[in-house]
Order: structure tokens, then C-alpha cells, then sequence
């Protein structure tokens, strides 16, 4: 098993499973998130929960977990030491390391989660159709001369919150995804709360209100113009038009108490009531967010 097992570059470092397979054939807890553009992330703390306090705490977990990787120590599993002393006898790593710092060929964990975050860091995606546009637009809220009528559409959707009476139903304005999907670089507000998909994955039964951390919007999509694996932390969501009909009605939990403040108004999920001419339009500009060169360049491929 290696990172790139379950963060693939062909999905912008994502899973097409729904729950990736770990060592032995067991399965992750959760949707394996996209690796795009981390560095620019406003919120440092890591996992769909944000139980990681930032991305080098983060790296070395799956390292370290039963399921995923399988260095735990516990159950008969080797512990890290045993990879840290694997890596050591590995020439090419001992070279590698030296080369990094300063002549010390010494293999660590923590060596390891600074090499790991570097990694993870240099993933990024900035030629999008969108990045085109706004390069040569002053204002973002204006429309994008290489974008179609669709697409402008869409953006204004995307970006202007929108109207509601006192009962969460839309009398006006937008779809308002931008406030939580923070334009330009789409990452998620750090003041996010829970996004109503409030059950384990893989039991739609179970409640689970801890998740309040998603990836950077760009590149959910894939260049096929198919998304890049399921969605949400559960990976229920198969197309892209299921992720607005999800916010397009919000059904809010009564137990949910960390349900994000903009998609309820008191008792009340948010009703969008969007048309289907408006949800092919916020397709279309999500769309747009797509790169080209996250999913080919060299740099960020398998050096084996």
C-alpha cells in the first residue's frame, strides 16, 4: 500500500471507490479526499472531522493505521519502526534523505511527514478554463468573455447568496455555494459547519455530525467532464447534479447541531428551489474549475 494507492493523480488525487481499500482488503472509514492545492488552504486542520491540526500531522496517520497502511503496532502489525528501518536499508532513500538534509541519511518518522507535506503541498491546479477567464476579467462577479452563456450563469449562481424568506425558501439571488467554497482558489471556509450528509459511510442509517472539512471544489470534476470519484465524506454522491439537489433541498437532522448556520433558517433546512435550467448552469461552471496538467505532470507521478 502507498499514498497513491487511494490518491490516484489520473482523479486529481482522489479514489474512484466509494471507501478506498486499505491493507488486507479492509475499507476506509471514509471517502479518500482529493490532494489539490492544499498549500493555499486557508483552515489548517486536516480530515473530512478536522482531527489533525494541520497537514504534518495529518500525513503520517494512514501511515499508521490498521486498516489503511498497517504500521499500528497493535494486533500483531508491525509499528512505524519497522518502516522507518525498512526506508533505512533502501539505498535510494538513504540518498534521498541525505540529499534533503544536509548529508544525514537518517530515516524518521518525522523526517517522513515533513517530506510527505512538501509532497502534498507542491499539488496544485491554477490553468483551468475559470483561471483563463479571470485573468483577463477586473472583477469576478463579472461575466468571463471565454466563458459561454451557460457558464456565466452558472458563475453568478455560484457566487451571489441568496434570498431567503424567514421559512429557508429562496424568493431570490443566488445558489450562494460561495460561501463556503471561497473563490479563487474554491477552498472551504474554515467557519464551515456540517453540510447536512450526517451518516457514516456505508450506513445511511448511522448519524455522523462530526464532518466539517471538505477538499478544494476544483477538479471535482475531471477532464472527461465525469466526476473524480464519488462525493462527500461518505462517497454516496455519484454525480455531480446529486450534490445540488442535495443543497437545492436541505432536510436537516434534528440532532444536528453542527449543521453549517447557511443552509438552515431555525427548524428549517434552506429550500433553493433551483430550476433545471439553474442546476445545469452551476454544472457547467463548475466545470470550469478543471485543470489539465494536475493530472499528467511528471512531477507528481510515480517515480517507480
Amino acid at each position: 500500500m502507498a499514498c497513491g494507492s487511494c490518491h490516484q493523480q489520473a482523479f486529481a488525487f482522489s479514489d474512484t471507490a466509494q471507501r478506498s481499500v486499505g491493507l488486507n482488503g479492509g475499507l476506509t472509514g471514509r471517502h479518500s479526499m482529493r490532494l489539490v492545492n492544499n498549500r493555499f488552504a486557508v483552515e489548517q486542520k486536516m480530515f473530512w472531522d478536522e482531527r489533525a491540526i494541520d497537514l504534518e500531522a495529518q500525513v503520517v496517520q494512514p501511515i499508521q493505521d490498521h486498516i489503511e497502511m498497517g504500521f499500528s503496532g497493535t494486533n500483531g502489525q508491525p509499528g512505524v519502526s519497522e518502516l522507518v528501518t525498512r526506508l533505512q536499508n533502501l539505498a535510494y532513500y538513504r540518498e534521498l534523505f541525505a540529499w534533503v538534509y544536509d548529508g544525514d541519511s537518517t530515516v524518521t518518522l518525522g523526517k517522513m511527514g515533513e517530506a510527505l507535506t512538501d509532497f502534498v503541498n507542491s499539488i496544485e491546479s491554477f490553468d483551468a478554463k475559470f483561471d483563463d477567464g479571470y485573468t483577463n476579467q477586473a472583477a469576478l462577479v463579472q461575466p468571463f468573455s471565454n466563458f459561454s452563456p451557460q457558464e456565466n450563469q452558472g458563475k453568478a449562481l455560484f457566487l451571489a447568496p441568496p434570498n431567503l424568506d424567514i421559512n429557508g425558501l429562496r424568493i431570490g439571488g443566488g445558489a450562494g455555494c460561495a460561501g463556503c467554497h471561497q473563490p479563487p482558489e474554491f477552498d472551504m471556509d474554515p467557519d464551515s459547519g456540517n453540510n447536512g450528509v450526517d451518516h457514516v459511510a456505508g450506513d445511511p442509517a448511522s448519524a455522523d455530525f462530526t464532518n466539517t472539512r471538505s477538499p478544494f471544489l476544483r477538479d471535482v470534476i475531471g477532464p472527461n467532464g465525469q466526476p473524480n470519484g464519488p462525493m462527500m465524506h461518505t462517497g454516496d454522491f455519484i454525480e455531480f447534479q446529486t450534490v445540488i439537489e442535495h443543497y437545492n433541498e436541505v432536510i436537516p437532522d434534528v440532532n444536528n447541531n453542527t449543521l453549517d448556520l447557511r443552509l438552515r433558517r431555525g427548524n428549517n433546512g434552506i429550500q433553493l428551489e433551483l430550476s433545471a435550467n439553474e442546476r445545469a448552469a452551476l454544472e457547467a461552471f463548475v466545470k470550469t474549475l478543471t485543470g489539465s496538467t494536475v493530472y499528467t505532470d511528471e512531477r507528481w507521478s510515480s517515480p517507480f
